[in-house]
């Protein structure tokens, strides 16, 4: 009986918004991009040093992640600036982090 009431209480209509946003982190360079910039804001050249992503794939992912609302900018003089600004992907990436990367 628990579990039917449970699922009664599932909110389907937020399962759109949930592949939408696996479907973005299901990249692999959007996946190394978000796990560079998990402790601090960088830039673009500190980004594509640290994925070895090449500038313009880079940029391309980087404005994906920007539309799906997961990363911002900030432009300082010449450089760009990004950091995650969705809570949401900070846990998954953590969760992730300690799921296959902690040893």
């Amino acid at each position: 009986m628990k579990t039917a009431e449970r699922q009664s209480n599932i909110d389907f209509q937020k399962i759109n918004i949930v592949t939408d946003g696996l479907k973005v982190l299901s990249n692999p360079d959007r996946l190394k991009i978000l796990c560079v910039l998990i402790e601090c804001e960088l830039n673009v050249q500190e980004i594509e040093k640290n994925t070895q992503i090449l500038q313009p794939t880079l940029s391309q992912q980087l404005t994906v992640l920007r539309n799906a609302h997961m990363v911002s900018c900030r432009r300082e003089g010449k450089n760009m600036y990004y950091k995650i600004i969705d809570d949401k992907v900070l846990i998954i990436m953590q969760t992730l982090y300690t799921l296959y990367c902690a040893v």
